[in-house]
């Protein structure tokens, strides 16, 4: 029997649609239910790809005995967190304030007027580790509910003012200085782990905002923290190195256990990170590691219709990980008894396994010189036992497609293309913006969710940001004009829609929103960047394209109104003072006046292309219709190449090899 969950596009809520408790979806029904009737609302917010998500289920949400303990006391609502953000940032805030941590499956108790009172995240049935078992909980809360509902009542009230006072952004008054970004970089120094690379201990994050700021503002020295970062994720088990793309994150202090649940925005990112460290050293292990990544979102993750998925389950078959591991039996059947164990030795597979049931996670670190793989074996191999693996029973798929992720894969693509210079992720880019464009944007308004032919949901703030910068990416790898101009509609809306015109910055969601306790105006940078450092990175690059001085302003605007954070707590805000490093940078501005798909461009392009050149503008136009290109016309013997660093300029020239000259 199914619950009012059925009738959801969303997987997760799926997931949950015959469970034995009443679930709800957030809307109107379910709120006003829990005003009617009086009753606390229990609000359980997850994702489809959530490993504890699962094991909470299995465990209370299919038991029948607290379903009906559910049932009774309380309204039962699920949330998939990766549709409603705004709700998910809101409520983890105030689990943290009351419990000191966070995460997910994300468990909070509101009273009808939605302000929380009690919370957490993974509940056990029953009493475990210290942990409150979820059944006696609910019983008590119940309890509390039933006795003593003016004292929870003000109780909730008065957490929900502290929140809005914690939620409230002091506003700066200027810019930050670069004192903030060199206490970034000496943070970043203090927490680095020299021998297995990463930020601090484990579990061990991606975390592609502190190696692309380390490349484009550190010394050598940072540099190498950098690389050998890169170098340790890849080398390791949270790197898939059979299929590619990377896993959530390390469980362990060498990256060798992944939590094995694969995200596009992980993905998406980690590509730019590693075509950056390609371009800044020519080290083609980087390169290699970016194409493999687009590779498996191109062949996993991507919609026929040009969208991308959200995500890959941690769990096949019930069990976390079973689809990616292996013992030396089964490399041997799929490789046979020449190859097998020249794989095994080579990627560390072996008898007493490195993970749970005597299986090996896939990896290279441990691998001594000697059995080491030409590569041209490497690669053949791993294809073949990639194949024997894809017989498994995959992971489940959360095949939703969000439009800030996929903001975010389309700049991955467009990057791609650029250093990579294959036209299949140039030709997937132009797809996804299509899809986006026709799925999603509706009467000047973009929207987040779409799944199965349907969108929904409004979009916030990261979704118009992320599909901005997107469209920048892909105006500087096809220069198509149109993209451009999309881009500046959708800029024009984010402006309208979300800019705190009185103190700078952006809200995450429109004004008026009448199921939200306040707005938030996210400033802290954590797996994607925050809404600010993605719509002032978005406006910033966006207004040396269009000259648009209103663009810079406001992007400057929130530079500005984070700044006193920015300055207090720098390793919260790498992302953004990535953006502010680009806005302090007198920005390299190439405009090439001639024809994109001409031979003499092309190699002008390839110049610029292999370049590690951070915050540069790129543009190529046969007319004078851009900013960039006016009163730039091409001769009849050829392409003109502009270069102009701020307002000082080079003479234009006709060649790539003197293109060369004025960028080195």
């Amino acid at each position: 029997m199914s619950n009012h969950l059925a009738g959801s596009l969303s997987p997760y809520l799926l997931q949950h649609a015959h469970n034995p408790v009443d679930w709800f979806p957030w809307g109107e029904e379910a709120l006003a239910k829990a005003r009617t009737e009086e009753k606390p609302i229990f609000l359980s917010i997850g994702y489809s790809a959530c490993h504890w998500c699962h094991v909470m289920e299995r465990e209370s949400f299919e038991n029948p005995a607290v379903a009906e303990v559910l049932n009774t006391h309380f309204v039962s609502i699920k949330v998939d967190r990766e549709e409603r953000p705004d709700l998910d940032d809101l409520y983890m805030d105030a689990v943290q304030a009351m419990t000191g941590r966070g995460g997910w499956p994300m468990s909070v108790w509101l009273t009808p007027d939605l302000e929380p009172f009690y919370g957490g995240t993974y509940f056990p049935p029953e009493p475990r580790g210290g942990m409150p078992g979820f059944a006696p909980l609910l019983r008590r809360i119940a309890e509390v509910w039933r006795e003593d509902r003016a004292g929870v009542v003000g109780q909730a009230g008065r957490l929900a003012t502290e929140l809005r006072r914690q939620a409230a952004v002091e506003a700066g008054a200027a810019l930050p200085d670069e004192a903030a970004l060199d206490g970034a970089l000496a943070q970043l120094r203090a927490a680095f782990d020299p021998r297995w690379g990463g930020f601090g201990p484990a579990p061990k994050f991606p975390q592609s905002m502190a190696v692309e700021l380390i490349l484009a503002r550190g010394t050598a020295e940072d540099r190498a923290m950098a690389l050998r970062t890169l170098d340790a994720m890849w080398e390791g088990g949270m790197y898939d190195h059979l299929g590619g793309g990377f896993a959530r994150y390390s469980v362990d202090g060498q990256w060798l256990v992944p939590h094995f649940e694969k995200m596009l925005y992980d993905n998406a990112q980690l590509v730019c990170a590693y075509l950056a460290a390609f371009q800044a050293t020519g080290e083609t292990r980087y390169g290699q590691v970016a194409r493999e990544t687009l590779d498996y979102m191109l062949r996993e993750l991507c919609n026929p219709a040009g969208g991308f998925h959200s995500s890959e389950d941690a769990d096949s078959e019930g069990e976390e990980g079973k689809f990616y591991v292996f013992t030396p039996a089964e490399v041997r059947e799929a490789l046979g008894e020449v190859d097998g164990p020249r794989f095994c030795a080579a990627f560390g597979v072996t008898d007493g396994g490195n993970f749970e049931h005597g299986k090996s996670v896939v990896h290279r670190f441990s691998c001594p010189r000697e059995a080491s793989l030409p590569d041209e074996d490497d690669r053949r191999l791993r294809a073949r036992l990639r194949q024997w693996r894809d017989r498994r029973v995959h992971p489940g798929k959360d095949d939703k497609v969000l439009a800030s992720w996929n903001g975010l894969a389309l700049s991955a693509l467009a990057r791609g293309f650029q250093v990579l210079g294959e036209a299949r992720y140039l030709e997937a880019a132009r797809d996804c913006a299509s899809f986006l464009r026709r799925e999603l944007w509706r009467d000047g308004h973009l929207l987040r969710v779409w799944r199965q032919g349907k969108a929904h949901t409004p979009g916030f703030l990261e979704d118009s940001a992320a599909v901005v910068e997107g469209l920048v990416d892909l105006y500087e790898a096809g220069f198509d004009p149109a993209w451009l101009r999309w881009a500046e509609s959708l800029a024009e809306g984010l402006l309208a829609r979300f800019q705190d015109q009185a103190d700078g910055g952006f809200f995450s969601t429109e004004a008026d929103q009448p199921d939200l306790l306040f707005r938030l105006k996210p400033g802290f940078d954590n797996a994607i960047p925050g809404g600010n450092t993605l719509a002032a990175r978005a406006l910033l690059r966006l207004s040396r394209h269009l000259q648009r001085e209103d663009f810079r302003l406001a992007a400057e605007g929130a530079l500005r109104c984070f700044a006193p954070w920015m300055r207090r707590a720098p390793r919260a805000f790498l992302g953004m003072l990535g953006v502010f490093d680009l806005a302090l940078r007198e920005p390299v501005e190439v405009a090439i006046s001639g024809n994109p798909r001409s031979s003499a461009v092309q190699a002008m392009l390839a110049e610029v292309h292999r370049r590690h050149l951070p915050g540069r503008v790129l543009s190529v136009s046969e007319d004078q219709l851009l900013p960039l290109h006016e009163e730039r016309a091409a001769s009849k013997e050829g392409p003109f190449a502009f270069v102009c660093r701020g307002r000082t300029c080079a003479r234009p020239v006709t060649s790539s090899v003197e293109l060369a000259s004025l960028l080195r």
